[in-house]
């Protein structure tokens, strides 16, 4: 590539020279604009349209004071000699892959005469929230360091505390103890548009101050349980990480969080917390130290387009129920595997990834309504919400128990089935149901397992066997038949095509 030097002694030309120069490129102009003119006779004349890149300096300049590097530490014995690269170590830990030929003290390595010294963990970014000196990062940036250490643009170095971090949305809030710290402005994360410029300021491999610019890609990205992500180009690399993103408004609109690639490296996507998001965690870790969530106690899945179609529900919308915890706020409501929540308080759940959002900032022990969609009918159903804590998993039903003798049935769809004993229905927390014995034809490409249960059959539920056999018997061949099947603790809808 030929670069062109506007400032070569050739392109400098004397004061004095300016109006002969100025009117050889007049006549230029009007020689051109005059060819262009004849080369489209009778056109109207062509409005000239003029597309302007953004400029990114003056927003550099003003917001990279804002923006810190975050340097963390940890104590730990290290055997022998050497440095290691703190860029590549964070990017090693952030993607859970241990350290080559570093042992490891909390798993028991080897260990040598040397004190324990603090060594350099990772490298990050933040930026300052508020002039008293919190500032906002990701929760990976800072978990399990035992020193944090903050860089202005100034060249200080503040020791930070960390006031909170929340794992779940990747965000965590540390404090300086300095004032007058000039804070970042939040924008709307809502308000985004995908193609809209953005800008990101971090410290990719540890180089401070680093300015990058691309587009909004996408937005409501699910890649997190709480996080509907937004998708952009801008190179995003380790050390970027808690970095903001930002509008040409000069607002903090994300926080640089996640990439996808194959080598380590920026490949063209990268990921950022929606700033309403994180603002939303960043005052409950100030205020309690951790996050309040709400929950109902239930494991959900996507609805398809398949399943929607087959069972009634037309479009594809709401989130599928696979399990309800035992004795938890949804099965004191009345929930069942298999419902379909389709509203929480009348908000519409469009998607699963929807419904622990919702829920989630739900305020625990209050009361919310329920819409679900079971068996080709509407319910209403209204619902504690508790506080969230690690779910409980129900104990796997045994293949056979003590009870009554199983009575088989075959059916059409290539399925052999027999009744359940009340000892697997406890198990189950089933009123009915058959269990699948043997599996062919078109219930084997529909994906029916040996082993599952099934609890209806087009929105019907399935006593036992007899009336499995029953409800088949009246299938036409020709349609698409829904079943609810639960396998082990799961339960999701399959659709079987008999006509294939």
């Amino acid at each position: 590539m030929t670069a062109l030097d506007l400032h070569s002694p050739a392109s400098i030309r004397p004061a004095s020279a300016a109006p002969a120069g100025i009117a050889r490129r007049a006549l230029t102009c009007s020689l051109l604009a005059l060819g262009v003119a004849l080369l489209a006779p009778g056109a109207a004349p062509a409005r000239a349209q003029t597309v302007q890149l953004p400029d990114f300096a003056d927003l550099a300049e003003r917001l990279s004071p804002s923006v810190v590097n975050i340097r963390t530490t940890e104590r730990t014995r290290v055997a022998g000699s050497g440095e290691g690269n703190p860029d590549v170590e964070e990017f090693f830990r952030r993607f859970g892959i241990p350290l080559p030929g570093r042992p490891d003290p909390r798993r028991g390595g080897p260990r040598n005469e040397e004190e324990s010294t603090p060594q350099q963990r990772g490298v990050g970014s933040g930026f300052v929230l508020s002039a008293d000196g919190f500032i906002m990062t990701n929760a990976h940036v800072v978990e399990g360091a035992d020193e944090v250490i903050v860089t202005f643009t100034d060249k200080r170095e503040l020791k930070a505390k960390v006031i909170g971090s929340d794992r779940r949305t990747d965000v965590a809030v540390i404090q300086v103890q300095a004032s007058g710290l000039p804070a970042v402005k939040i924008g709307d994360a809502n308000r985004l548009r995908v193609g809209e410029w953005v800008m990101a300021i971090g410290s990719p491999f540890g180089l401070d101050n680093t300015v990058t610019a691309g587009i909004v890609s996408a937005k409501q990205r699910d890649t997190g349980d709480y996080l509907p992500f937004i998708q952009t180009d801008v190179a995003i690399n380790p050390g970027n990480s808690g970095g903001p993103l930002l509008n040409l408004r000069g607002e903090v609109v994300g926080i640089n969080s996640q990439i996808y690639s194959r080598s380590g490296g920026f490949m063209g996507i990268s990921f950022a917390i929606p700033i309403d998001e994180a603002m939303r965690v960043s005052d409950q870790l100030r205020q309690f130290g951790r996050v309040i969530r709400g929950r109902i106690g239930v494991q959900i899945a996507p609805v398809t387009k398949e399943v929607a179609e087959s069972i009634g529900l037309g479009a594809p919308r709401g989130a599928l129920v696979q399990s309800v915890e035992k004795d938890g706020p949804a099965d004191k409501a009345g929930v069942e595997a298999g419902d379909i929540i389709l509203r929480v308080d009348g908000r519409a759940v469009e998607k699963s990834g929807d419904l622990p959002r919702v829920i989630g900032g739900t305020r625990p022990g209050s009361k919310s309504s329920l819409q679900v969609f079971r068996r080709g009918n509407m319910r209403d159903l209204t619902v504690t919400v508790a506080e969230f804590e690690p779910d409980r998993s129900a104990r796997r039903p045994a293949a056979s128990e003590p009870g009554a003798a199983p009575q088989t049935a075959k059916s059409v769809l290539g399925l052999t089935v027999s009744d359940l004993n009340d000892a697997q229905k406890r198990d189950l927390r089933v009123r009915g149901g058959v269990r699948v014995d043997a599996v062919e034809g078109p219930a084997a490409r529909a994906g029916v397992r040996e082993g599952d249960v099934i609890l209806s059959v087009d929105n019907t539920e399935v006593a036992d066997s007899k009336q499995f056999s029953s409800i088949v018997a009246k299938v036409e061949r020709s349609r698409a038949v829904s079943v609810l099947v639960r396998r082990g603790e799961w339960v999701n809808y399959l659709v079987i095509r008999p006509n294939r």
